[in-house]
């Protein structure tokens, strides 16, 4: 195990939202050098992960509850604005906007230099590993809710 403090990887927490830094790099890029759409995905996924890490939820964590549990994302709405390139250092932006029985609902944005490249809405569902729905354990909600300013419209 590394000596770099954990939460020095896992960007910080700035009011009720969440900032991740990501740099860029050639893998992420198309040929053309910008940033291949479906590789925000995995910019968000950081964000969504290393947000949880830093509400002191932990994926492992809840992989060795009784019983097990995990994140399955249901839904997406996405829309792109601008491209990132290649080298560019942008900042994702997360925050809970609510949690009802098994679901937790979240609004990322991805920006470099302030400028709004692309937001997603995300739908997850908390599962057991047999693949069902389960309740969030109140732990997890008590989180969550520390964060959430507005809810998810009904």
């Amino acid at each position: 195990m590394s000596d770099i403090p954990e939460q020095s990887l896992a960007g910080r927490l700035v009011g009720d939202e969440h900032h991740l830094l990501v740099r860029v790099y050639y893998e992420d890029t198309d040929f053309s050098g910008v940033v291949y759409y479906a590789n925000y995905m995995k910019f968000f996924e950081r964000g969504r992960s290393d947000y949880l890490r830093l509400i002191g939820v932990h994926h492992y964590e809840l992989a060795q509850m009784d019983p097990p549990l995990a994140f399955a994302v249901t839904h997406i709405d996405i829309t792109y604005k601008a491209p990132a390139k290649i080298d560019d250092i942008v900042l994702v932006r997360s925050r809970s906007t609510g949690v009802k029985g098994a679901q937790f609902f979240l609004h990322q944005r991805i920006e470099r230099d302030g400028v709004l490249l692309c937001e997603a809405h995300f739908d997850a569902v908390c599962i057991g590993f047999d693949g069902r729905p389960r309740r969030l354990p109140r732990l997890l909600v008590n989180a969550i809710n520390h964060t959430v300013t507005d809810k998810k419209p009904e």
